[in-house]
C-alpha cells in the first residue's frame, strides 16, 4: 500500500460526506475524494426526508440500523451544537388506535428498551391529550428524546469540513463507468459539457443512494438486491393550522411493511408535514407523477422481485395509489391521528423518492447493507434512519471495510 492512499466516494449526499468527513480528519495521510453527479451536495434522499432525528424504537435489537442509529443520534446531536446546527428535541409519539396497535406497541416498547432509547413511556388518552391536545387514540408510546434537525444545513457542514480538511467535493461529476485492476480502481466521469475524465483511486465506497444498485453492477456485483425507488407524497400545513400538532406525530407502524404511514411532523423551521405515503415512482428521480424514466421504469418491472412483491401487497399498493391522486383521501388518513384536520388544511408539498432495495425473492431488505467487491465497497440499502445513523455509518464503514483493523 502507498504511503498517501487515495479513497474515493461516490455521492455527496449525507452519508458520503460523512464517511469522507471521517477518513480526511481520522485517518492522517488518506486523500479523499467526493464524486458527485449533481451541482449540489444533498440534492436527493438528504434534502427530501423529513428531517427527523430517529431514536431508535423500531429497529430490531442488535441489527445494524439499530446500533447505528442509538451511536448516530449522539455524535450528531453533539455535531449539531458544535456548529451550531438546528437541533430540537420535540419528541415523538405513536399513537394507538384500537387493539391490534396496542399490541404492537408492546414490541415496540420492549425493543425500545433493549436498543437503549431513553425515556420512552406508556400513555393512556389522557397522557396524550397533555402532549398532543389535538391527536386521539387508545394509548401512544411517548419517546421524549426523538428530534428534527436540517438534514441539508448538516451535509453543507460536512462537505465544508472536508474541503478544509483537505479533501475534495467535486460537482457536476456523474460516474459512468469503473474499472478494477491490481493497482487500484478507475472511475469514468462525465460533466455537462460532455468532457470525460479518469480518477484513479486505491479503494472506492459507492454511497449512490437511488443509484446504488447501477453502481454496484458496474463494480462487477451481481444483480440482486435491487433499488425500485417508491415516491413518497407530503402537504402542509396552512400556517393558521400549524398549532395542531407540537411535535411529531405517528402511527403504530405494522412490521409486514418499511413504510410508516402518513404521519405530521413538526420541522425546525417552523413548517409542519403531513406524510409520506408510498407509491412506485417510474423514475429513480421521480418526484413528482410526471417524471418518466423508461430506462428505470423497465429495470423495475423486469424484476422478478417487483412481480412477486406486488402479488403480496396489491391491496396496500392500490390504497395508497388513491391516497396520492386524492388530498381527501391523503387528509382521511391524517384525521386517524388528528380527527380535526381537514382536506383544505393541506397544501401540496414537495414530495421525496426512497431508495428501496428488493431481493429477487420479493423480500424488501430491511436493515443496512454493505457489500465489497474487489477494492469497491458498495453501500447497497440504506434507507431511514441512515441520516440520523450517518455519522455512525461512517465509523463503521471505515472500521470494517475501508480500513480494518490489522491482526
Amino acid at each position: 500500500m502507498r504511503s498517501t492512499e487515495h479513497i474515493g466516494i461516490i455521492g455527496a449526499g449525507i452519508v458520503g460526506l460523512a464517511l469522507a468527513r471521517r477518513l480526511v480528519l481520522h485517518r492522517p495521510g488518506t486523500r479523499v475524494t467526493v464524486l458527485e453527479k449533481e451541482d449540489r451536495v444533498a440534492a436527493h434522499q438528504t434534502g427530501h426526508n423529513s428531517g427527523v432525528v430517529h431514536a431508535g424504537l423500531y429497529y430490531r435489537p442488535g441489527s445494524l440500523k439499530a446500533t447505528l442509529c442509538r451511536r448516530g443520534v449522539g455524535l450528531l446531536k453533539d455535531y449539531c451544537a458544535e456548529h451550531g446546527l438546528p437541533y430540537e428535541e420535540v419528541g415523538k409519539v405513536l399513537v394507538a388506535v384500537d387493539a391490534e396497535d396496542e399490541a404492537r406497541l408492546d414490541d415496540i416498547g420492549r425493543r425500545a428498551r433493549e436498543n437503549g432509547v431513553p425515556g420512552v413511556t406508556r400513555l393512556g388518552p389522557g397522557g396524550l391529550r397533555e402532549i398532543e391536545p389535538h391527536a386521539a387514540g387508545t394509548g401512544a408510546l411517548h419517546s421524549p428524546h426523538t428530534a428534527v434537525t436540517d438534514f441539508v444545513a448538516v451535509a453543507e457542514q460536512l462537505a465544508d469540513d472536508v474541503r478544509r480538511s483537505g479533501g475534495r467535493v467535486l460537482l457536476n461529476t456523474p460516474v459512468i463507468d469503473l474499472r478494477q485492476d491490481h493497482d487500484g480502481v478507475r472511475a469514468l466521469t462525465g460533466d455537462p459539457r460532455g468532457e470525460r475524465s479518469v480518477h484513479r483511486f486505491d479503494r472506492l465506497v459507492a454511497c449512490g443512494g437511488l443509484h446504488s444498485a447501477r453502481l454496484a453492477r458496474m463494480a462487477g456485483a451481481a444483480d440482486d438486491p435491487r433499488v425500485v425507488p417508491f415516491r413518497g407524497q407530503y402537504h402542509e400545513l396552512v400556517p393558521e393550522r400549524r398549532h395542531l400538532v407540537n411535535g411529531l406525530l405517528y402511527p403504530v407502524p405494522d412490521p409486514r411493511y418499511p413504510f410508516l404511514g402518513v404521519h405530521l411532523t413538526r420541522h425546525v423551521h417552523g413548517e409542519v408535514m403531513a406524510g409520506p405515503n408510498a407509491i412506485l415512482a417510474t423514475a429513480l428521480e421521480g418526484y413528482s407523477a410526471r417524471d418518466l424514466s423508461t430506462g428505470d421504469l423497465a429495470s423495475t418491472l423486469s424484476w422478478p422481485g417487483f412481480w412477486r412483491l406486488a402479488r403480496r401487497h396489491w391491496a396496500v399498493g392500490a390504497r395508497e395509489t388513491l391516497v396520492s391522486a386524492s388530498r381527501a383521501a391523503f387528509a382521511s388518513q391524517a384525521r386517524k391521528l388528528l380527527p380535526e384536520l381537514a382536506a383544505a388544511d393541506l397544501r401540496p408539498a414537495p414530495a421525496g423518492v426512497r431508495a428501496q432495495a428488493l431481493g429477487r425473492d420479493g423480500a424488501l431488505l430491511d436493515d443496512f447493507r454493505v457489500d465489497t467487491h474487489g477494492r469497491v465497497v458498495c453501500v447497497r440499502n440504506a434507507p431511514s434512519p441512515a441520516a440520523t445513523s450517518s455519522l455512525a455509518i461512517a465509523e463503521f464503514l471505515t472500521d470494517t471495510f475501508v480500513h480494518p483493523p490489522r491482526g
